[in-house]
């Protein structure tokens, strides 16, 4: 017998899933302790287990995994292949209808003017606070895709308007943006997206406390400093709208110290998920919530508050390292809105994460 952190291990579901699908009905354990009401699972059942966990990958729906499982266990050899090939066929015929709508969307794409399409021709030279951009990018850079299916998410978006530069970074899970001062711009706006080793190199330039030079001049991005230059090739590639991703219904606000959480976070209950990070592993999930008394709690296994937030773990704590201030705030939306991470001086320095689903 297997216990249910075993089979989840075992199976490449959840825990959080083998108790949902327990309720249903979809894979009851063979055996739950009346007094402990643990949970355990037969040999037998890791089969299922496993044959639910791609069944579920496959997006087939809870209604025909019932119907395969049964004709699994039945050794039913025809009703399981009708059903497969009956979720294939939907997935062809969707799949068929998203080319199409796809192909729809690039005739508008390429009629639609790009605003940003002048921005490959400009020049532009800044002079930025060195200690201010290195803490730009340090807020940053710890979400930039590693995607090579999205290369125009592989650099740190340089975002200038008038006396700002915005500096901004995200993968799709989460998302930082950071906001210098900045000055010679003469009030114009350009974008430029700096590949991430670019922007590393920029970064070890970032050691002094004088004024530093940035140039974007056409498609090559240059920064000057006392100790050396640092320049290259610009992504030609556009950048998503970050201004659209960072409006966020309003939530509850808790002012956290840093350490404490992060020790919290370190040492505090992990919930395991069938989700998958980019890299196409498993992903441990920290669950989150505001408490009566305004702090922020590292949830225990078998939390039902329905407030509850649960993220990456990992995506977690490099956000609260980024964050690099003692104190910070936390803003809870609903359970389905992002944790914005902001610091309590610079409120337009900040970190997104994504919320994950805890059942499937």
């Amino acid at each position: 017998m297997r216990s249910i952190g075993e089979m989840g291990r075992a199976s490449g579901l959840g825990v959080s899933a083998l108790r949902f699908y327990d309720r249903t009905g979809v894979l009851v354990p063979a055996r739950v302790d009346p007094v402990s009401g643990y949970r355990w699972y037969s040999p037998a059942q890791l089969q299922e287990a496993r044959l639910l966990a791609r069944l579920r990958r496959a997006g087939m729906s809870l209604a025909d995994i019932r119907l395969v499982l049964a004709g699994w266990s039945n050794a039913d050899k025809d009703l399981v292949s009708e059903l497969l090939q009956a979720h294939l066929r939907r997935l062809e015929r969707e799949l068929s209808d998203a080319r199409t709508e796809f192909s729809a969307l690039r005739e508008l794409l390429t009629h639609r003017e790009n605003a940003l399409a002048s921005t490959r021709t400009t020049t532009l030279r800044l002079t930025v606070p060195a200690p201010e951009l290195a803490g730009a990018l340090d807020a940053v850079r710890f979400a930039v895709s590693a995607d090579p299916e999205l290369p125009m998410l592989g650099g740190v978006l340089f975002d200038v308007e008038g006396e700002v530069l915005r500096v901004v970074a995200t993968d799709r899970y989460r998302m930082a943006v950071a906001h210098v001062g900045a000055g010679g711009s003469g009030g114009s706006a350009a974008q430029a997206i700096v590949p991430a080793p670019l922007a590393d190199a920029m970064r070890a330039l970032l050691s002094g406390e004088e004024p530093v030079r940035l140039a974007v001049d056409g498609d090559r991005v240059t920064l000057e400093t006392a100790d050396g230059q640092a320049s290259g090739l610009r992504l030609d590639h556009d950048f998503p709208d970050h201004r659209r991703l960072v409006r966020l219904p309003a939530g509850r606000r808790a002012l956290v110290d840093a350490a404490v959480l992060r020790d919290a976070v370190e040492s505090g209950p992990v919930r395991a998920t069938e989700v998958r990070d980019p890299d196409g592993a498993s992903c441990d999930l920290s669950v989150l919530k505001v408490t009566e008394d305004g702090a922020v709690a590292v949830c225990a296994d078998g939390d039902d508050d329905p407030d509850q937030v649960a993220v990456n773990r990992a995506f977690l704590l490099e956000a609260l390292a980024a964050g690099g201030r003692e104190e910070l705030i936390l803003e809870f939306g609903v359970p389905t809105a992002p944790i914005a991470i902001r610091r309590p001086d610079d409120e337009g320095t900040f970190s997104l994460l994504m919320p994950v689903r805890l059942e499937p």
